[in-house]
């Protein structure tokens, strides 16, 4: 498999269903190859469900997608284990979380109880039901949607949820040039369907061990230690990064060097992902008067390159 044009095929066939958005399309691909999960934060209507279908298809993976609401239980999730009279036994069923890739729609509507279903699979790749441990498919992943917080009926995610995700993107508006194309072309949710599958499950995970491969330096660690440092120094943020945030960081910005060609990660893999990888992590302080978003920016700005 040549592993360039095959990561260039996913990125084109990507950026034809979400038009003007390569640099969140690269970050979805990246977050994906590094084995995490990604959650989608915008409002209502620009493309996150869209996408994420996109991603599952494209991917060429057994996906499921539960629209999660307030009333979600659960076993809804996890599914249940029902009495068969002509087996006189217990069987157990299983429910929509045993696939590839979970699409959770709307995640912040559902309740807590129900959000933390899913952080044992996320963290684990298993569940516990009914006192029975049972493995998730390989691989597994979650790609979630969520609203903004100010809007009704939404329950925020909780941080230990939060830092399950390895990416948090939000893709905005659209330019005027991309909407014109939307409004004059074909539903992009009919055409999502037809979409072809690039990757086997196979293809994938040896993709995985190709960023795993991918080489970081000593300069290059002694930079994201200094990073994580900031984090914690109570300048910039409330409560800094744990050592598996740090983690995440150099998996995404090896990810990000193996989209570029580079058998080695650069301190621009670091910086390009940085805000998308930490943000939804972590508090700015009380008096910065920005957004974690933009007192990550800050922060990168102060933080002296190798």
């Amino acid at each position: 498999m040549d592993i360039q044009a095959k990561l260039a095929s996913l990125l084109d066939q990507l950026n034809t269903v979400i038009v003007g958005k390569p640099d969140q399309t690269q970050d979805c691909v990246a977050c994906l190859l590094a084995g995490g999960h990604l959650l989608i934060e915008d409002v209502p209507g620009v493309g996150k469900t869209t996408l994420a279908h996109a991603l599952a298809r494209t991917f060429g993976l057994q996906f499921s997608r539960v629209q999660f609401t307030a009333d979600l239980m659960p076993s809804d999730l996890l599914g249940v284990s029902v009495f068969e009279r002509g087996r006189d036994q217990f069987v157990f069923h299983a429910g929509p979380l045993f696939a590839q890739v979970l699409l959770a729609d709307e995640i912040n509507r559902a309740s807590p109880k129900t959000q933390s279903a899913l952080l044992e699979a996320m963290e684990e790749k298993q569940v516990s039901v009914e006192g029975a441990t049972r493995a998730l498919p390989v691989p597994f992943f979650v790609i979630a949607t969520q609203n903004p917080l100010d809007q009704v009926g939404t329950y925020p995610l909780p941080e230990s949820q939060l830092d399950r995700f390895l990416m948090c993107l939000s893709l905005g508006y659209p330019s005027r040039d991309a909407e014109r194309s939307l409004l004059a072309g074909t539903d992009r949710r009919e055409w999502v369907d037809s979409l072809p599958s690039l990757l086997t499950a196979a293809e994938l995970l040896m993709l995985q061990k190709q960023v795993q491969a991918v080489h970081a330096g000593g300069p290059l660690l002694d930079y994201v230690q200094d990073l994580l440092a900031a984090t914690r120094s109570g300048k910039w943020f409330v409560q800094g990064l744990s050592p598996r945030a740090g983690i995440a960081v150099l998996r995404a910005a090896k990810a990000r060097a193996l989209l570029s060609g580079r058998n080695y990660v650069a301190p621009d893999d670091v910086r390009a992902i940085l805000p998308q990888t930490i943000a939804h992590r972590l508090i700015p302080s009380g008096d910065a008067g920005r957004g974690a978003r933009e007192q990550v920016s800050a922060m990168l700005d102060a933080v002296p390159l190798p």
